[in-house]
């Protein structure tokens, strides 16, 4: 296993602040760009949740976001956001109007209340306590902020999961262009190791029924293709995603940050088996400061890449927590 390093805060100007509740096991995560970024966003998967992400697409007016707020607790996380608002208009952050200053915030969440307490849940007040926690340093990694919930193999259900969390990775070109990512990981599938191809973490144990995986973790794309895992998904619930933010020194325009955040998926689809199902909310956000030219290609292929890395390091940093489980890998950290 490869133990990488790198942070979304080697792009200058981005800051990241954690806040949870280490009993109800949920917590929040804010990625501050407060001299504003280029905004982009791919949603993928059938089980979304989020907030001002139609903003984000092409053809809209705003071009810059001032925050991304990453949550557990639902729907109901999305919440923290009016927190990183009410943060960001006393610094005077946000978009000029006629009626005042609105700070742009979008927000996706997972869904973790299944874990811990289902209450008390991420809500304004943890949003503006990320926000003050925010730092340009490296971010803590593993079952903090709204890594603090998340877990991944779930088709048995969440006593057979594996506790996962929050990582972040970076990238640096010879001319000294920067791509990052901070990802949450609260898949309904297995990780992978990108380089080895085996898994890392997932559902717990080993069936009978052909899905023997030669670890101890079963193999969720074998128990789809068993008598098991076709009499067993119809139960399955939507009670996963994985969320996160790719950011970059680079200059881009609106569309090619969409588009970024839509090549960064290749970094999910690589370390997440399977991914973008119907019971994950999978989505990612590009954050562009717009200080370094490069082309958007590069830029688009080494977000695969910093997604990837982040993912990994979301299950080697994370610990155990709520009676799972962290990988077995975890301890090599």
């Amino acid at each position: 296993m490869v133990n990488y390093q790198g942070s979304i805060t080697d792009v200058p100007g981005i800051k990241v602040g954690h806040a949870q509740n280490t009993d109800a096991l949920t917590g929040c995560t804010v990625v501050l760009c407060e001299d504003g970024a280029i905004g982009g966003v791919d949603q993928r998967g059938g089980a979304p949740g989020t907030r001002e992400t139609d903003l984000l697409r092409p053809l809209h007016l705003v071009q810059k976001v001032h925050a991304i707020m990453l949550s557990g607790g639902s729907a109901f996380g999305l919440d923290a956001a009016g927190g990183v608002m009410r943060y960001l208009e006393e610094q005077k952050i946000g978009f000029r109007t006629s009626g005042g200053i609105v700070p742009i915030v979008p927000a996706a969440v997972i869904f973790d209340l299944d874990i811990g307490k289902a209450k008390p849940r991420p809500d304004g007040e943890m949003g503006y306590n990320a926000c003050q926690n925010a730092m340009t340093t490296m971010p803590a990694q593993g079952t903090v902020g709204a890594g603090t919930g998340a877990t991944v193999g779930k088709i048995f259900g969440i006593k057979k999961a594996t506790k996962s969390g929050v990582g972040t990775a970076s990238m640096r070109t010879n001319n000294g262009v920067i791509v990052s990512a901070l990802i949450v990981v609260n898949a309904f599938g297995d990780v992978i190791d990108p380089v080895e191809r085996k898994i890392v973490a997932g559902v717990r144990g080993q069936v009978k029924d052909g899905t023997e995986s030669g670890s101890p973790y079963m193999d969720t794309l074998a128990i789809f293709q068993s008598r098991l895992g076709q009499s067993i998904l119809g139960f399955a619930k939507a009670s996963s995603t994985v969320i996160g933010v790719v950011a970059t020194n680079a200059k881009l325009s609106k569309e090619e940050a969409n588009k970024v955040a839509q090549m960064g998926h290749n970094g999910l689809a690589i370390t997440i088996q399977p991914a973008h199902t119907m019971f994950d909310g999978d989505t990612l956000f590009c954050l562009a400061t717009g200080k370094k030219r490069s082309d958007v290609n590069i830029i688009g292929a080494l977000a695969t890449q910093v997604v990837a890395r982040a993912i990994i390091n979301a299950i080697l940093y994370a610990t155990p927590a709520g009676g799972l489980p962290a990988s077995i890998y975890a301890s090599r950290t």
